[in-house]
């Protein structure tokens, strides 16, 4: 199973790839797709959108896991988000590729172990779920990996129980 998770935002949108093996997971590719401040939010939306697209065309993942919006004290950066989240589904959808989002807590919960990890212990988490030398870098590249990762150990559990309940008597 391949997934490509993405921490959305307008300047900073991290992604991941990440594969998953039966328990191993290795990272594919991660990085950030990065806008220039100043240039028409459309514009950077659009570039947004290509590089989605062309991830998903290279990767040909099953699914996208995307984080959910986190309502802090800024409106105006959640609306931002909103808009990034909504071109990276869009490109998702035009290629069909099912998408899940999962929020913070779920994401810190699911390679930490509890939702209240810090930045720097879920990099940490991350470099060691999928074997790097070091921590991803830059932060929202290590969130994106997380989000894939999140999303990988989740579907297997679900393939596992739809096995198991298959199997058993009625």
């Amino acid at each position: 199973m391949i997934v490509l998770g993405i921490d959305p935002g307008t300047a900073s949108t991290g992604y991941g790839v990440v594969q998953g093996i039966g328990p191993r997971l290795r990272a594919l590719e991660h990085g950030v797709i990065q806008t220039r401040a100043g240039i028409a939010l459309e514009r950077r939306l659009t570039d947004i959108h290509a590089r989605v697209a062309e991830l998903l065309d290279a990767h040909e993942p099953d699914a996208l896991a995307i984080e959910e919006l986190y309502f802090g004290a800024n409106a105006r950066t959640a609306f931002a988000v909103g808009q990034a989240r909504g071109v990276v589904l869009l490109a998702a959808g035009q290629r069909g590729v099912r998408s899940r989002s999962y929020t913070p807590q779920q994401v810190k919960g699911a390679v930490c172990g509890h939702g209240r990890a810090g930045k720097e212990q879920v990099a940490r988490m991350v470099a060691r779920l999928l074997g790097l030398a070091a921590p991803p870098y830059p932060d929202h590249a290590a969130d994106a990996l997380a989000v894939a990762i999140c999303d990988v150990n989740r579907a297997q559990l679900a393939d596992a129980i739809g096995r198991a309940q298959a199997v058993a008597p009625a």
